[in-house]
């Protein structure tokens, strides 16, 4: 591997673990996780003719990854009935849980950065929702002091449990230079069991995010994502869903605003493993300035996947000329018993829709921007945490009316 971390030795990660006073199996998991870093790539680069993507490897992490500084402000609400715990207690108080679930769903040598995140993750949550428990509102906040921040995000639901979940992050003190953020979340939905998991990622622009949330779902279980990415100066997010259980179902909505230099790299993946299962990608962004977007979405369809129905949607709207937007959506399919479609468009704001308000005493701008809010409608739908809905047309109404 390219990339060499001088500052991160095993005694670094000891000395992390000792801190927190963890047990010898986590401590393995940390060990493990960065002996295997040199062997690891970064993330896929996806390649057209004529242009690269995304190359993580060009971060310069030497400048960025500070282990010991890692300060943040954490806020937790939830209803009772539920365990939501920082990341240490829960080793404390649900040590056996907390073993089996680690690292299940998400391989903490997926690549170089799951690696990295799992080596020197400080800070975390578990949320553990009982059997038939309908828990509706969880909210986790997270403020990012300093230069550098590694967090962990566990959700586990046991048969027929509910639970609608925000995460949000964001930066507090400011810094000079670069900074980076690395999340994982994990999540194992039980059979019949309901997760909506949603987050809102608004760190400054000084900030380079990698973010992966990923789910697995057992018989009947439905869990949905709603990944909203407004701020960093540059975002490589994926979210992705193993439909492990027979008539499992999963929806991922994604929305990104960017504007400046921003660069938001959005990835959305399914795999459907079991029969009648069904999933629904639904992504829309917005670019401004000199911002770029870059989308991969991926619906895998396994041999033994039958009856499943899967559809994959992604539209980009550039509200600039120097703005840039790619898109590449994939289905794979291995079975004859499929529904399946995947679109991708991008385009600026329609001329029709602007006459026609323009003509009808609405000022040019206004009109741009009512289409501009109203391109997000159909994400806004699918929220069902009040507070993240409003943040995001909030946030969206902020960048119009800063617009030139």
């Amino acid at each position: 591997m390219s990339v060499q971390l001088e500052t991160i030795s095993e005694e670094t990660v000891r000395e992390l673990s000792e801190a927190r006073d963890e047990p010898e199996w986590l401590l393995q998991q940390r060990l493990d996780a960065l002996e295997a870093l040199d062997e690891l790539p970064f993330p896929d680069v996806i390649q057209t003719p004529g242009r690269t993507w995304t190359d993580l490897a060009d971060l310069d992490y030497e400048s960025m990854v500070d282990p010991f500084s890692q300060t943040e402000e954490k806020e937790w609400e939830a209803d009772e009935g539920i365990d939501v715990l920082p990341f240490h207690e829960a080793v404390e108080r649900e040590e056996s849980l907390v073993r089996e679930a680690f690292g299940s769903v998400v391989d903490p040598e997926t690549n170089y950065l799951t690696a990295l995140s799992t080596a020197l993750f400080s800070t975390g949550t578990v949320i553990f929702v009982p059997e038939g428990v309908d828990a509706e509102d969880v909210t986790i906040r997270t403020t990012m002091n300093g230069r550098s921040l590694f967090n962990y995000t566990l959700v586990v639901t046991e048969k027929s449990a509910s639970v609608t979940i925000l995460e949000r992050q964001e930066t507090g003190d400011d810094l000079d230079g670069a900074r980076y953020y690395s999340g994982l979340t994990e999540i194992v939905g039980g059979e019949n069991a309901y997760v909506q998991y949603g987050s809102l990622q608004d760190l400054d622009q000084t900030t380079y995010n990698y973010q992966l949330k990923e789910a697995e779902v057992d018989t009947y279980g439905t869990v949905d994502f709603i990944d909203v990415n407004i701020g960093s100066r540059l975002t490589k997010a994926s979210v992705e869903t193993h439909l492990n259980g027979d008539s499992s179902e999963t929806k991922m909505v994604g929305a990104f605003y960017g504007h400046d230099d921003q660069h938001f790299d959005i990835d959305a993946r399914v795999w459907h493993n079991a029969e009648h299962t069904t999933a629904d990608l639904v992504t829309r962004g917005v670019i401004d300035d000199h911002a770029r977007s870059v989308y991969e979405g991926v619906q895998n369809v396994g041999k033994e996947a039958w009856d499943t129905s899967s559809y994959q949607r992604e539209n980009t709207l550039m509200l600039s000329d120097e703005s840039e937007a790619d898109a590449s959506p994939k289905l794979i399919i291995n079975n004859h018993d499929t529904e399946a479609s995947h679109s991708a468009t991008v385009g600026q704001v329609d001329q029709q829709d602007l006459f026609y308000m323009t003509s009808r005493g609405v000022n040019e701008r206004l009109a741009k921007n009512m289409l501009v809010e109203g391109f997000y409608v159909p994400v806004l739908e699918e929220i069902e945490v009040e507070e993240l809905r409003e943040d995001l047309t909030q946030r969206v109404r902020e960048r119009l009316r800063a617009r030139a």
